[in-house]
């Protein structure tokens, strides 16, 4: 098979195989695909439907393209670094957020008969030193080691993989690096006791690309599949593996059963007959043979025409990108735009790659320099049949209505001091879009906050010029520093993040109100980088030397504990530039209702722990999942247009029955609603067990505290309208 990885037919048990593909946002390394929006233009629409429908029609393509397996979607790295590499192809740093994603993506994609492979398992959360390697003189230096307490492990990393098993994900992909000095692929706390135990987790452990590091010890601790099935990609050439006659010998010496053996086998068959993959399946493409190596940093040689899976997938594309973008500012209302008759567009995220669809393998750090990013780099990258860019998109609309637009795309030269610079735009334009662009690949992890290149200062002189009525427009992975959110001749910011394909129609859309904005912020924009507090640990070889035992001196502790992101932020009373869950619309709304009703479920009383009788279900025990309370509140468009806001709910638990270090608030609901302006609804929100109880490391379960648990209710973790206190126990 012509796959990143695959398992071969056994024609006898009417098995066709396994083909296996990078995902998230596109069937990667193929030809006539789509490149849908990214994890995390996904969770700022905080749309579980659209979230559905995106990984349904990306399922589509995989299973046109002849993959059984997607390896996605992505719910580790969760986002404890801001400058991870690879946080653009998860959902947000809100466990909460990302469990109710992970649930909507599986469920979309399996319904169209794709294996989808939850990655990456467990606490892969910066690229750097994420998989051993030698020094120089040969020594082999181990995978940096995320040191993770029993708690946090729970409550925040554990949280969505449990949704993810919930939801029924096929496999689970465990990750490069080490948790607690532990390989992931070989940790049998993690795989077998928590992921397959506490979990029920009843499909297979697959292996990140040569993240295995034995054979029967790896087995024995939970791994079922090791991929791409060799010792290195050196073994390549001589077929040296792990698994295979090894098994076999392993069990011959009694150093491994039969028994798990065949529980291996049964939990990678099962899920190929779950999902009815023996019939009528479409087989992979031959021409992604070609393909494989023809990324961002190759030359595209394929001979073989491909099969163009594309369907009408762009207007699905198109509508998430829109529904994904973060209006942050909105001075006097500029936007949405009156056909102005004279635009300006500035920034090098405006206009196509000038490399066309490829470039040079030495851009991987910051991409290439001119042309629009709407994905980011690495083996969830993808290559585009098409791509709409800013400025494509923005001239296409001005023609209608016969209006100008002027264009400097070059950074270099908007960031310059010469007064020349800006000769070649006249007459000054009515609104001045600047675009810019911060890349995030997976193999580094980015090492500043501000976007990239010279973006401060081609904003402040595309402000200065203009002379106000300047709008800027960022694509990039998620949090950036916004230096210029204070100037006043910037009056509005938006944040496309990676929107796909589709990217210039979707910010066309938005800039001129075909689409009123309804994205909230899934992470926290801070004012300062030392805001963030968790740096992302990166030891020279010096250092590493150094370390009295220099093969572990990859150490990475979390002992912020459950204070990341917006917890974090309220934690150490620190006030961000832009809050989690924050968004603006180009209407209003309220509630209607300041203190919401609440009703209890159950008439029996609330236990402190889950009824130990209650089965181990798919997620967990079942009575996790036991709705305690409900809560309604009632909310208004107060403005004249229609629109969409996104209603948040965040619960505190009480202070004097709770372990130290819980976070003051977390969210614990949210629902999109559409109103018509002067409209109002009712929505409600389902509380369950879990939702109100923490990790207790004592007891080992789940804990619904005694007192008064605060429940808010509002449009961002700051903008909480609605409070009411309720006793569970």
């Amino acid at each position: 098979m012509n796959c990143i990885g695959n398992i071969g037919p056994i024609p006898r048990l009417n098995f066709t195989g396994i083909c296996l593909n990078d995902g998230p946002a596109a069937v990667a390394r193929q030809d006539l695909i789509s490149v849908f929006p990214s994890g995390v233009t996904l969770a700022a629409t905080w749309d579980r439907e659209l979230v559905y429908q995106s990984y349904k029609a990306l399922g589509e393509e995989f299973r046109g393209k002849g993959t059984h397996v997607a390896l996605g979607p992505v719910a580790g790295p969760l986002g404890r670094h801001p400058l991870g590499g690879r946080n653009w192809e998860g959902f947000s740093p809100d466990p909460y957020l990302t469990g109710h994603l992970m649930t909507a993506s599986i469920t979309g994609m399996q319904s169209v008969g794709v294996q989808t492979s939850s990655k990456h398992f467990i606490g892969n959360e910066q690229e750097t030193q994420r998989s051993n390697s030698p020094l120089p003189d040969g020594t082999n230096i181990d995978a940096i080691s995320s040191n993770i307490d029993d708690r946090t492990l729970h409550e925040l990393y554990l949280w969505p993989f449990a949704d993810a098993v919930r939801a029924g994900t096929t496999s689970i992909l465990c990750s490069y690096n080490r948790i607690n000095e532990t390989y992931a692929c070989e940790n049998p706390h993690l795989l077998n006791d928590i992921l397959k135990g506490e979990l029920g987790f009843q499909g297979y452990v697959v292996s990140d690309w040569f993240a295995t590091h034995s054979g029967y010890p790896a087995a024995n601790a939970g791994l079922d599949m090791d991929m791409p099935g060799y010792i290195s990609q050196s073994a390549i050439n001589t077929g040296e593996t792990y698994f295979g006659p090894h098994l076999i010998s392993a069990i011959q010496a009694g150093n491994m059963t039969e028994d798990r053996l065949d529980d291996m086998v049964t939990r990678i068959m099962t899920s190929y007959f779950l999902l009815n993959q023996s019939s009528n399946y479409p087989t992979p493409d031959p021409s992604q043979t070609y393909v494989m190596a023809n990324m961002y940093g190759y030359d595209y040689g394929a001979q073989i025409p491909a099969r163009d899976v594309r369907a009408n997938h762009s207007s699905l594309i198109r509508q998430i990108g829109s529904a994904g973008t973060v209006l942050l500012k909105n001075t006097n209302n500029i936007l949405p735009l009156s056909k102005p008759l004279n635009i300006g567009v500035f920034g090098n995220s405006a206009p196509d790659p000038t490399d066309g669809l490829t470039w040079p393998q030495s851009d991987l750090q910051t991409g290439f320099d001119i042309g629009t990013l709407d994905i980011g780099g690495g083996s969830g990258s993808a290559r585009h049949t098409t791509l709409i860019s800013p400025l494509t998109a923005l001239r296409t609309r001005a023609a209608t209505y016969g209006a100008r637009v002027q264009y400097l795309t070059n950074n270099a030269l908007l960031s310059s001091s010469s007064s020349s610079s800006f000769a070649g735009i006249y007459p000054i334009p009515e609104i001045c879009l600047v675009f810019l662009k911060t890349f995030s690949s997976e193999g580094v992890d980015r090492t500043s906050y501000p976007l990239d290149w010279n973006s401060t200062l081609v904003v402040n002189n595309v402000a200065s010029f203009c002379q106000g009525n300047t709008i800027v427009i960022t694509h990039s992975s998620g949090i950036n520093t916004l230096p210029f959110a204070q100037n006043p001749n910037v009056s509005a910011i938006l944040l496309a993040h990676y929107p796909g394909q589709e990217s210039g129609n979707s910010i066309v859309d938005v800039l001129f109100g075909d689409v009123n904005p309804s994205g909230k912020l899934p992470y926290t924009i801070p004012v300062h980088e030392s805001d963030m507090h968790i740096p992302v640990v990166n030891l020279s070889t010096s250092e590493v030397l150094a370390h009295h035992q220099s093969q572990n001196a990859w150490q990475s502790n979390f002992t912020e504990k459950l204070a990341i992101d917006y917890r974090g932020f309220e934690m150490k009373n620190v006030t961000p530039l832009y809050e989690f869950g924050h968004g603006l619309s180009y209407t209003t709304f309220n509630l209607t209702t300041p203190t919401p009703s609440i009703k209890h479920v159950t008439t029996q009383p609330i236990t402190a722990r889950p009824n130990p009788l209650s089965p181990i279900l798919p997620g967990g025990n079942a009575d996790l999942y036991t709705p305690l309370f409900t809560l309604t509140t009632r909310v208004k468009n107060t403005g004249t247009r229609t629109g969409a806001t996104i209603l948040q709910l965040y619960i505190s638990l009480p202070e004097t029955s709770t372990p130290e270090g819980t976070p003051k608030k977390v969210l614990r609901g949210f629902e999109k609603v559409q109103m018509r302006g002067g409209e109002e609804r009712d929505v409600e929100f389902v509380l369950q067990r879990r939702d109100v109880s923490y990790w207790d490391t004592v007891l080992g379960d789940w804990v619904v505290p005694e007192g008064e648990i605060g429940v808010m209710v509002g449009f961002s973790v700051q903008d909480l309208r609605a409070r009411v206190g309720v006793v569970v126990r």
